[in-house]
């Protein structure tokens, strides 16, 4: 990742747990991970500096699984599949078509709205849980 100007070593300590895993993490998740090794991270500073990268584009909310916001690094118009029972957030691959020209096209041109992006979430059992 470039450095940029006033990236502090927790903002790419805390940027760096996240992009490292796909798991989709929370802010608790995060301050675990880095704890051991920053003694003096507080949970209020992995806050503030997801802020800040979700600001700079770097960053975006999943949303809100079991009562936690969950981040992703992964920048590109992705859906997530959020299993009910685990709550685990899991990217879904995207073929070419999946959304395309014509998709919003149809719906600019059916609802009267320019669209700029999507966010599409599906929910149900992942393959890791007892059926």
């Amino acid at each position: 990742m470039q450095q940029r100007r006033n990236f502090s070593a927790k903002r790419e300590a805390i940027y760096s747990a996240l992009a490292s895993t796909k798991i989709h993490p929370s802010v608790e998740w995060i301050y675990q991970k880095l704890k051991p090794t920053i003694p003096d991270l507080s949970l209020g500073t992995v806050y503030r500096n997801l802020n800040v990268l979700r600001e700079m584009g770097l960053v975006k909310s999943v949303g809100v699984v079991d009562g936690q916001e969950r981040f992703d690094s992964d920048m590109s118009q992705h859906p997530h599949f959020i299993c009910t029972k685990c709550f685990r957030v899991i990217d879904v691959p995207v073929g070419r078509n999946f959304f395309d020209a014509n998709t919003y096209g149809y719906i600019s041109d059916e609802c009267g709205v320019k669209i700029q992006s999507h966010n599409l979430t599906f929910y149900g059992v992942c393959n890791n849980c007892p059926k």
